[in-house]
């Protein structure tokens, strides 16, 4: 149903360093880059997460979750540890989460605008 999502930041130089590293964590990279946004997904195709600059204010980022897709546990607890170095808060440690089913394993952590993101194995 989704084809791509895309977040509003306030400081686009710093968040791309923080996703550039997170995501990494997952398998993903940046596959586009211009003044005012970027782009992440799989290494040569298209993007599925892009970032863009909001001028001028605050991102809400109020009761909003975004999951990606972890081919490990391990890489999990790699998603949560490189986004607390970063400048990152956990919302959530790595771990299962049997309200989610039997074979949800997941860590949130906040990104450095607020937005819940959540790195889930099953």
């Amino acid at each position: 149903m989704i084809s791509h999502l895309s977040l509003g930041v306030t400081d686009l130089g710093k968040a791309g360093t923080f996703y550039d590293v997170v995501l990494a964590t997952l398998g993903y990279v940046r596959v586009w880059t211009n003044e005012n946004g970027l782009g992440y997904g799989l290494l040569g195709g298209d993007d599925r997460l892009a970032l863009f600059r909001v001028e001028g204010g605050e991102c809400s980022a109020a009761g909003f979750h975004l999951a990606f897709v972890a081919n490990s546990s391990s890489a999990v607890h790699a998603f949560h540890e490189t986004a607390l170095a970063s400048g990152g808060a956990t919302d959530g440690p790595p771990g299962p989460r049997a309200n989610c089913g039997a074979t949800h394993y997941a860590a949130f952590i906040r990104d450095l605008d607020g937005h819940k993101l959540e790195a889930v194995f099953q």
